[in-house]
């Protein structure tokens, strides 16, 4: 056992007095997670790394962000379609069932299963763009909507659909949902803009509806399917009220049921299989790829954020605006916008808004700017007929062109979900329904839906695509109540007849049917109707294999089945309604876990008895799972509309964790730093030195020599606290900084502890980093001093992250206390040389700070490298040595900055062409976490290296030395440096 073993029973759940186990837990029979043989059948089958089937595995992908809990027997990662196809044979031969699962943002229980759950995101990530201009892109499933549309925007266009969810939810996802968002409204989503697809059937046959032969093809492979299709697409259309009822119904946003338009629109077996494919939520096939019609992004926009004194006088002006020519209408009632203050940037003021305000975000996009003036010409037109309300300073009801207020505009529409539902009562399930009407009755319904919520003791929050008639809205009660269980049931039979009964509306206009509408499907549809859908599931699925009881379930009660509890959590995550908007950033995501799995995993704990079987598997699992390959970036925080910070969370359960003993040698590290900084350089050096003697046969003994002396130690001690040695760590930092002069100086320069250990990639010629940082201000007239006794001072960061208060409280303290010595009480500014030791200073630390420091910190103006660089240092310097091309590796600090344009200006300076990685991300190497859990960085970089591999760059740049370690390590040791250190190059006079 090592020395220093972690105690994971800390993390075990203390409930309070009186708990009892939830219902819904896992039950103990399940604690040693997938059964046999269904694990060894399918881990002989396609291999034990593609098969997960720890009780912890089974309960992160139970939950998604819809009110639903399923926990699956067995989960399977997918990588290509034969490992589809073989499980789809598995599953046949043994009467199993199976459910697709990429993203898991669906909000009504399509993408959970009970049985075999494929997940479909990790291995099914990429884009290719078909021609010249972008007007074609093939999309693999599991990449996101953001993702795609990124690698669109250099040829101005962007995909149809646009789900509030963007960021986060996968194309896949998309599709089979039929999903739409603030502007795809009837004409722009997936039905419309899919060009072709290609298809795993239930029966495993692969169809790509492009080939010239597909028909063919299908007919030889699927006859039977080929012949019901036929006959299906006679049976409606010698059915002239029924054709009349199907085009009705899709003159409204409908995802309810599947497509029976493929029929009338479609002419062949293959055409109508495409249109029934979109938004058959995974239940007749799997969709391995999709080839969309891109469409204009129009870049010329003009927004405005208007307000109006009630919600139906909100809705009476959205004919108006539709008539002027707006690509999109958004509604947000009172509710939405005073919870829409906990999204950052969203006035403050919003939260005195009188509850009947209510508010219109009205968006025009035009290709040129003449064609933006005209548009603002109708839209200041329509807004002079309207009355208007400013309840609030912050209301200016005009509209406007600055990018940065349109995007806080849009961040606050599209936090709905989340930052409603994070304000809800805490232990309530948050239900997400989404309806549409007439557009000219969406006052009415309005109306109507608020007086049900009313009726049945709801909250009203209403939002939604108004310019297309479909409203969203959220239900908050408690799954482990009946009594709040029957009146969320009494609701939905109400809401349900009244939007079909009175404004023959779509109970499901953009969300898809799921589960808990497939028992009103029916009351919308009717029986001729509903019975043509599962005819249509049991032709292509006749054994029913794919997501049993989603779309299609004769059960009335069964949207009232599998209801999931939300149990107390810790007070940093407890808001969390598993939206999963956070996963896409997660260094973690492909490894272990994310954000969203990390809080439901410790939701199932507080489900649990504290000593369960269960808890106790869980508890083994979470350690590393959880807590030790969190990377501890945050950016999860900056995802979340809410602001959850799952990282804070780990870095508490980590010293939580810590003994004792621990923390006081963390202390004592702190207290004595000059000592340890000094032998961590002399370490360094001296490892540089065996490296350097000691080449061997291929030139890397003295590496590997190194690997195994520190993968002992790491052994005996624990691998958690001692650093594995990588090849690509560099050589010592120099022993003395460089000389300056305080009389002069425009700032103080404090070289961050890094750079003081470490030096330069191999192979760097030319200044160190601080030499280049003094070099390049005093050539700009901006002058830096270096105090002399910066050594044993450091950020903080290094016991911030890892969890140990003493010693950062103790670090915290020091380096504030001489920063405010160091600038004379703040008056000139603190430039730092690493984006993460600036984060650190500037930020981290106040919560540990004494009042007396907290007070010296609030005068103290510390700088990022890259601001100095880019606003005080450019505007002063000349541009000799241009290099042709830089790929750029912004930090996760450098999000949480606002930083990432300076270190682009900074490096188009230098070079001709600059390249950010579409897939740039935070590398996980986390200080030295990449040294502690190397997959961990390996996993997090994976497509971003492959990016910055796939061809050669003169520079490769960023702005935080070990940062550029872990970038190195990832691509094979390019040489990541900071681009201060290009800055330089690039303006030494000639």
């Amino acid at each position: 056992m090592p020395l220093l073993e972690p105690q994971p029973g800390a993390l075990r759940p203390h409930p309070s007095a009186g708990h009892t186990p939830s219902g819904d837990r896992v039950p103990d029979s399940r604690a040693l997670g997938t059964p046999q043989p269904l694990r060894g059948d399918l881990e002989r089958l396609l291999g034990p790394g593609k098969v997960l089937w720890k009780v912890s595995d089974l309960v992160r992908y139970a939950s998604d962000a819809s009110p639903y809990r399923f926990v699956p027997q067995v989960v399977v990662l997918a990588e290509d379609l034969d490992d589809v196809s073989a499980v789809l044979s598995y599953a046949r031969g043994n009467g199993r069932d199976v459910v697709f699962r990429a993203a898991g943002t669906s909000l009504n229980g399509q993408a959970q299963g009970e049985d075999i759950l494929v997940d479909v995101r990790q291995h099914w990530v990429g884009t290719e763009v078909l021609d010249d201009e972008g007007r074609r892109m093939r999309i693999l499933p599991g990449t996101t909507v953001f993702r795609a549309n990124a690698a669109l925007a250099p040829y101005g266009r962007l995909l149809g659909p646009d789900p509030a969810s963007a960021i986060a939810c996968t194309v896949g996802g998309v599709v089979a949902n039929n999903a739409s968002g603030m502007t795809a409204g009837t004409t722009r989503n997936s039905y419309r803009t899919v060009v072709s697809l290609t298809a795993v059937l239930p029966s495993g046959t692969v169809v790509d509806t492009a080939e010239p032969d597909a028909d063919e093809n299908l007919v030889h492979a699927e006859p039977a399917l080929c012949e019901g299709l036929m006959a299906l697409k006679g049976e409606i259309e010698s059915d002239p009220e029924l054709v009349a009822r199907i085009r009705a119904k899709y003159e409204l946003k409908n995802t309810n049921g599947y497509r029976l338009d493929a029929f009338l629109d479609g002419d062949s077996p293959v055409s109508i299989l495409r249109g029934l494919m979109v938004g058959s939520e995974g239940t007749l096939g799997f969709l391995s790829e999709v080839v969309f019609d891109t469409l204009p992004l129009n870049r010329f926009t003009s927004t405005g954020l208007l307000f109006f004194p009630s919600l139906s006088a909100a809705a009476a002006a959205v004919p108006r605006f539709n008539e002027a020519g707006a690509l999109s209408v958004e509604l947000m009632d009172g509710n939405t916008l005073r919870a829409s203050v906990s999204v950052q940037g969203v006035p403050q003021d919003w939260a005195e808004l009188p509850k009947e305000t209510t508010a219109l975000l009205v968006e025009f996009r035009s290709p040129d700017e003449e064609a933006r003036e005209e548009s603002e010409r109708a839209a200041r037109e329509v807004v002079s007929g309207l009355e208007l309300v400013a309840p609030v300073p912050s209301v200016t009801n005009e509209f406007t062109r600055d990018a940065g207020t349109i995007a806080s505009y849009w961040k606050a529409r599209k936090a709905f979900v989340t930052a409603v539902g994070g304000s809800r009562p805490s232990g309530t399930t948050l239900i997400t329904e989404d309806f549409a009407v007439p557009p000219s009755r969406l006052a009415e319904a309005c109306e109507a839906l608020l007086e049900l919520q009313e009726r049945h003791g709801f909250d009203a929050a209403v939002a939604g695509h108004a310019a297309h008639g479909n409203l969203h809205f959220l239900l908050a009660f408690d799954a482990a109540l009946p009594e709040d269980v029957d009146r969320y049931a009494a609701f939905m039979d109400d809401f349900c007849r009244l939007t079909v009964e009175r404004f023959d509306g779509s109970l499901k206009a953009e969300h898809a049917t799921g589960r808990n509408i497939a028992p009103f499907l029916e009351l919308e549809w009717g029986e001729r109707a509903t019975e043509l859908m599962w005819r249509i599931k049991r032709l292509f699925d006749p054994e029913g294999v794919l997501a049993p009881r989603v779309v299609l379930d004769r059960d009335p009660k069964a949207h009232l089945r599998g209801l999931k509890s939300i149990p107390k959590v810790e007070a940093v995550a407890d808001p969390c309604i598993e939206c999963g908007f956070c996963e896409p950033t997660c260094p973690s995501e492909d490894l272990t876990t994310t954000p969203r799995q990390r809080i439901v995993l410790r939701r199932e704990m507080m489900r649990q008895a504290p000593a369960s079987p269960v808890n106790d598997n869980l508890l083994d699992s979470y350690g590393y799972d959880a807590v030790d390959t969190c990377a501890g970036d945050s950016t999860c925080k900056i995802a979340c509309p809410v602001g959850i910070d799952t990282g804070a969370m780990m870095k508490d359960f980590r010293h939580a964790r810590h003994s004792g003993r621990e923390e006081r040698a963390a202390a004592r590290v702190a207290k004595n730093f000059a000592t340890v900084e000094r032998s961590a350089r002399l370490a360094v050096a001296a490892a540089d030195q065996v490296r350097k003697r000691l080449r061997g046969r291929n030139g890397d003994l003295g590496d590997r020599l190194l690997e195994k002396a520190t993968a002992g130690v790491r052994k005996a001690v624990r691998p958690d606290l001692v650093p594995e040695w990588l090849p690509e760590i560099p050589g010592a930092a120099a022993k003395r900084l460089p000389a300056t002069d305080r009389a002069s100086a425009a700032a103080v320069y404090y070289p961050a502890c890094v750079n003081r250990i470490f030096g330069d990639p191999e192979g760097h010629e030319g200044p160190s980093l601080p030499e280049a940082m003094v070099i390049v201000s005093a050539r700009a007239g901006r002058p830096v001093w270096i105090p002399e006794d910066v050594t044993g001072t450091c950020c903080a960061t290094i016991w911030h992250s890892k969890g140990y208060d003493s010693g950062n409280a103790l670090m915290a303290n020091r380096i504030v206390e001489a920063a405010w010595r160091w600038t004379d009480g703040g008056e000139l500014p603190l430039v730092v040389d690493a984006s993460s030791c600036t984060l650190g200073i500037a930020h981290e630390v106040v919560p540990y700070l004494t009042p007396a420091n907290a007070k010296l910190h609030d005068r103290l103006t510390v700088v990022d490298s890259l601001v100095w660089a880019a606003d005080e240092l450019l505007p002063h310097l000349t541009v000799e040595h241009r290099i042709e091309s830089a790929v750029l590796h912004p930090t996760c600090s450098m999000q949480h900055l606002g930083d990432e344009d300076h270190l682009k200006r900074v490096a188009e300076a230098c070079a001709e062409e600059v390249v950010v990685p579409l897939d740039a991300g935070c590398c996980a190497f986390a200080g030295d976490r990449g040294m502690l859990h190397k997959e961990l960085t390996l996993s997090a970089t994976a497509r971003e290296a492959a990016e910055v591999n796939a061809r050669p760059y003169d520079a490769y740049l960023s702005a935080n030395r070990t940062c550029e370690i872990g970038m190195d390590f990832a691509t094979g040791g390019p040489g990541y440096r900071s681009v201060v250190l290009e800055l330089e190059r690039a303006t030494r006079p000639r």
